[in-house]
C-alpha cells in the first residue's frame, strides 16, 4: 500500500536527489523510497545496538554479582 504525501525539501537537496536518481537510473520517487528504507534500517540497527549494549551491561553486572557470591562460598570452604 502506498500513500501520497507532500513535503518540503531544500532546492539544493532536491537537485542532489534528482542527479543521483538519474545517475542510478531510477525515478525520483524510487530513489527517495530506497533512501527512506535505508535510513529506517540504519535507525533500527542503531536502536537495536543501543538496546544490546544496555542488556549486555545488565548481564555483566549480574555475572559480577554471581561471581562474587561464588567467591564468597569458595572462601568459606563450601
Amino acid at each position: 500500500m502506498t500513500k501520497l504525501i507532500s513535503l518540503k525539501i531544500e532546492e539544493r537537496e532536491l537537485r542532489k536527489v534528482d542527479h543521483s536518481a538519474q545517475t542510478v537510473g531510477v525515478s525520483r520517487n524510487a530513489y527517495i523510497n530506497k533512501a527512506l528504507r535505508f535510513f529506517n534500517r540504519l535507525y533500527e540497527r542503531r536502536l537495536l545496538a543501543k538496546e544490546l549494549r544496555r542488556e549486555s551491561e545488565q548481564v555483566r553486572q549480574e555475572s559480577s554479582t554471581v561471581l562474587r557470591e561464588f567467591e564468597t562460598f569458595q572462601d568459606e570452604g563450601l
